[in-house]
């Protein structure tokens, strides 16, 4: 697969883990497994990139004795996973052409 498409796949995993309500890494990464397999290093890199983007924000919890990073959807946030199911849309519409042959479609 494209590095660049799998990168904005996983930032759109990302982002829809956190849609409904504020998580943190490890809750994350535990969430999206039953659909994708993702390592720390990966979620964090992709965590960090969102922040910079302004489609997360992050606040520091103390939990257990310990500091929590808490990650918040934005507007830009929702909104790009808006975008997201619209082009996936055409990429669906594309995939259905190019595989036409393959099922004996005309």
């Amino acid at each position: 697969m494209d590095i660049q498409l799998k990168r904005g796949l996983l930032d759109v995993c990302v982002l829809a883990a956190i849609k409904d309500e504020d998580s943190y890494g490890y809750k994350i990464i535990k969430d999206m497994k039953p659909y994708i397999e993702m390592s720390e290093s990966t979620l964090y890199t992709i965590l960090k990139r969102l922040e910079l983007s302004e489609m997360l924000t992050v606040k520091s919890v103390e939990h257990n004795g310990r500091l929590r990073k808490y990650y918040s959807i934005t507007e830009a946030g929702i909104r790009r996973i808006e975008d997201f199911k619209e082009e996936w849309r055409e990429v669906m519409s594309i995939y259905r052409f190019v595989t036409k042959e393959d099922t004996g479609n005309e």
